[in-house]
């Protein structure tokens, strides 16, 4: 989203210049010498690129001046490119800026540069090591929260592997005893054994929760694949030294996944239709199938077209062209459309089998009207992404500050791929935990509540977003705002359709699995 635009400057390869004119503008009109003006006042700065190394600098600052009652605004107006080379390579680029010249009204500015080439014998693979902030990423919160987070991880696996293991076995040896005391017809039941024919019956909004379902696991795989290639960078060149291959990484394997999404989503869909009279009477597979395609992009397309819009009024160069644009469309249309397609009809045919251990009843069975505390909505589902939205909010603070700080690149994705790691099993032991309570209430409707309980997580990322932007950032006005909650509606709404999708598939497999060892008549 960034289009790069020629700065006029004309640098050849070992070739010193000691003052050299770029342009000079027509005399300032009130109007841009106000823009001027507001640009130095509010610390504006620009960014440029030299064989694909970036370059930071000032476009003036606020100096206090004799006999004046208010700093006045300088400009800059020359340039003084630094640039060492190993060899016929390029090593490092920096820029200083000089000659302030203050801002007025009727005042012509002539902008100059200069060049400065000398060798060095550093080796080229280390010219990004200067862009490294060693210190602020491998800082020692930073391992620790690693190792907080992993500990964490094991004493809840732990946790809830004894809870549940004990807990579930106890239940089995009181259903057998209860099966052996009492007389047929006779049992008293209670717990989630009774929901034995509503466990398994379909979450309503089928089409949407499996099109939410398949999504998901599209972003699950792509997420991982984008971090592990990022993580092997040693093997095949780290992203951040080839502007822009995080982004086509993400494209590439979001458009070679739609298979997945298409998988996931046709063959949950189709094991609710276990008879060809019910699919040919009620599935609505087709529209399922479009509508898991079109939901993750039609949301990114809704935002990113409403920032384009503004970026637009503002002319500044996020715009995204109409090349770029087309492009996207044809990817989108030529290769995740169709193996979107085909993985919902393999999905269908493959993965699509009804193998629920019950069966499910007619009718479906009326909630208890009284419901534990802990087994309730408004408790469960922001209890439930508390844990794993703690395994990682230190992770996200260096995430965002890579992300929206023009000078840091995050570079350490071994330590993201970890997190990555530590969220999903974190989501997947806390989910577990709380659909056994849900289903020991005798609520069967545990689908949507795992997705929602899961997925809340997001809903804590997003809070620490707004604490971030009003704490950590020094953003203002339309344009900084709109592009950062923008972004970051993004980012949450996937975030939480992965969590929901890790959190369900975690809970179905626990409710197979004890639903399978009952005997039921």
């Amino acid at each position: 989203g960034h289009e790069l635009r020629d700065s006029g400057i004309q640098i050849t390869f070992r070739k010193d210049v000691s003052m050299q004119e770029i342009c000079t503008t027509e005399k300032l009109s009130k109007v841009d010498a106000g823009k001027f003006r507001s640009a130095v006042r509010k610390d504006y700065c620009y960014s440029m690129y030299l064989d694909d190394l970036p370059i930071w600098s000032m476009v003036g600052n606020m100096t206090a001046m004799p006999q004046r009652s208010k700093p006045v605004a300088m400009l800059y107006t020359h340039r003084v490119f630094d640039i060492a080379y190993n060899g016929n390579r390029v090593y490092q680029v920096s820029v200083a800026s000089g000659k302030p010249v203050e801002v007025k009204e009727g005042d012509a500015v002539t902008f100059t540069y200069s060049v400065n080439w000398h060798e060095t014998d550093k080796p080229f693979e280390q010219r990004w090591d200067e862009y490294l902030d060693n210190a602020f990423f491998e800082h020692q919160i930073h391992w620790f929260s690693i190792f907080n987070s992993f500990m964490m991880v094991i004493f809840l696996c732990g946790l809830v592997f004894l809870i549940l293991i004990r807990t579930v076995r106890n239940d089995f040896a009181k259903y057998a005893r209860e099966e052996e005391e009492a007389e047929p017809g006779l049992g008293d039941e209670s717990g989630w054994k009774q929901l034995h024919g509503d466990v398994f019956r379909e979450p309503p909004h089928l089409m949407l929760f499996s099109a939410l379902y398949g999504t998901g696991w599209q972003l699950a795989v792509l997420a991982f694949g984008v971090i592990l290639y990022a993580a092997l960078g040693r093997f095949h060149g780290e992203v951040y030294e080839e502007r822009g291959e995080v982004t086509q990484s993400v494209l590439s394997i979001y458009s070679l996944t739609s298979v997945v999404a298409g998988y996931a989503s046709g063959s949950y869909y189709r094991q609710y239709f276990n008879t060809p009279r019910r699919e040919m009477q009620d599935s609505k597979w087709q529209q399922t199938m479009l509508f898991t395609i079109l939901l993750f992009p039609g949301v990114i397309v809704g935002v990113v077209s409403f920032l384009n819009i503004i970026a637009m009024s503002y002319s500044t160069s996020n715009v995204l062209s109409f090349t770029v644009v087309a492009n996207l469309f044809l990817i989108w249309i030529f290769i995740s459309f169709p193996l979107a397609v085909i993985g919902t009809l393999f999905g269908r045919h493959w993965g699509g089998k009804n193998t629920f251990p019950c069966r499910v009843n007619t009718y479906p069975r009326d909630l208890p009207e009284a419901t534990p505390w802990y087994a309730k909505w408004y408790f469960v589902i922001p209890a439930t992404g508390l844990l794993p939205f703690g395994s990682i909010f230190i992770e996200m603070y260096f995430i965002f500050t890579s992300f929206w700080n023009y000078n840091k690149f995050y570079y350490v994705y071994g330590f993201m791929l970890l997190v990555y790691l530590i969220l999903m099993v974190v989501t997947i032991c806390t989910t577990v935990v709380a659909v056994y309570f849900v289903l020991n209430a005798e609520n069967h409707k545990w689908q949507w509540l795992s997705f929602n309980a899961a997925g809340s997580t997001a809903v804590y990322v997003f809070a620490y977003a707004v604490y971030y932007f009003y704490f950590k950032t020094s953003m203002k006005g339309f344009l900084q705002v709109a592009f950062y909650f923008g972004y970051m509606s993004v980012f949450c709404i996937g975030l939480y359709i992965l969590c929901g999708t890790v959190g369900v598939a975690g809970s179905m497999a626990f409710v197979r699995t004890i639903y399978m060892n009952i005997k039921v008549d």
